[in-house]
């Protein structure tokens, strides 16, 4: 495992392997977060006429 490593250091660099290898580990943790997502949007959906966010009640103060 090491020669490998060794090996595309020399053939590619440091700093392109180690930018090659933490977009690795990153992916899988974004794929995780990803499904979790979506988990809880299943599990919480949205009523958007439910929950109004503070700057939408603002714009519809001033304009009425």
């Amino acid at each position: 495992m090491e020669e490998l490593w060794l090996g595309a250091i020399s053939e590619y660099g440091f700093p392109v392997v180690v930018t090659f290898y933490l977009l690795y580990r990153i992916e899988k943790k974004l794929d995780t977060l990803n499904q979790s997502v979506l988990q809880l949007q299943q599990a919480c959906p949205l009523n958007p006429n439910k929950y109004q966010s503070p700057t939408t009640k603002l714009v519809k103060d001033s304009n009425g």
